[in-house]
């Protein structure tokens, strides 16, 4: 009985039954091939997003459907209002200087520098802001009209009106889009020569980041806990579908991942940014899970035969 109760995670972990029934060789082919495709998949996916730039600011910022709203409180400064305003800009900036001094420890001569990089960097927004200066103040008039269309409910039932919305909030954002990739550019760069600054303290306390402005309901950690962990979770559902270990619950893990994916932005469109693969992906997650395929050609093949000898299956009893 106690050896049942510790292999019971483990046994729910590798799947609870016996090997599925009327499965032939070219069946147990086509799941061993579709678990190491999917791994592979994911595998590579968490290697782009570990070595690259991948945000899912973009992906949050612009979901739609019945998550909507959770996605996008996880985004500060979502419509960019408080990164085109100079005065709220000059203060942010300032308060992430001088607590990144405080992080590192600056010197006097350190602490110059960052003065130095402060202003050099409110001058280039400055200068992105004047040179945009039309489309921003075009962009702050129509926040009103976008407001008001978003809280007209008459339009969700009505297929040609909400189009007409989606489109107006288009060209709304269009507007503010150069100024805001030019300014997020000067952002992601002070932040690297503010950190620059530590040298050898940097290794010691650590990369100080430099979040955008929120408010009371948006903590910016949560964004940058999201864009932290998500590579390492791909890298993990990749590692273990390939290997087949875990294969049921990594499967399970991987296939309401990819659903909340899909259901960010419902209803899908058509084309190669629809959401329709990460559906048919999930179901695939399903099925996977579903016949604990890690026990053909994975690790659970031998982690199902040592809970085995603990959980004898029926079959073994009556014969």
């Amino acid at each position: 009985m106690f050896k049942k109760l510790l292999t019971s995670p483990l046994r729910l972990a590798i799947g609870w039954g016996a090997y599925p029934r009327f499965l032939g060789t070219v069946g147990v082919l086509m799941l061993v091939l579709l678990r190491v495709t999917i791994g592979w998949h994911f595998y590579s996916e968490g290697v782009d997003k570990k070595t690259g730039s991948w945000n899912a600011e973009p992906f949050m910022a612009n979901a739609s459907g019945p998550f909507a709203e959770h996605f996008h409180n996880m985004v500060p400064d979502r419509e960019g209002f408080a990164r085109l305003d100079i005065d709220l800009t000059k203060k942010h900036l300032a308060v992430y200087r001088e607590r990144a001094g405080k992080h590192f420890g600056f010197d006097e001569d350190q602490q110059q520098q960052a003065q130095v990089a402060y202003v050099d960097a409110i001058k280039q927004i400055q200068y992105i802001l004047d040179t945009n200066a039309q489309e921003i103040e075009e962009y702050n008039l129509g926040q009103a009209r976008v407001r008001e269309l978003r809280e007209d409910s008459t339009r969700d039932g009505v297929s040609s009106l909400g189009d007409q919305r989606a489109t107006i909030e288009a060209e709304w954002k269009r507007l503010a889009r150069p100024a805001l990739i030019g300014v997020d550019g000067v952002w992601t760069e002070y932040e690297k020569t503010v950190n620059d600054i530590a040298q050898g303290r940097l290794a010691k306390r650590g990369y100080f980041r430099l979040y955008k402005p929120g408010d009371d309901q948006v903590d910016p950690t949560r964004l940058a806990l999201v864009n932290r962990w998500i590579p390492y979770f791909d890298l993990t559902v990749g590692i273990c579908l390939m290997l087949g270990f875990l294969t049921p619950a990594v499967s399970l893990a991987a296939a309401l991942f990819l659903f909340s994916v899909f259901l960010s932005q419902y209803p899908p469109t058509s084309g190669p940014g629809s959401t329709y693969y990460q559906l048919v992906e999930s179901m695939a997650c399903l099925v996977l899970a579903g016949t604990g395929a890690g026990r053909f050609a994975g690790l659970d093949s031998v982690l199902h035969a040592l809970v085995r000898r603990c959980w004898p299956s029926k079959e073994h009893h009556n014969g």
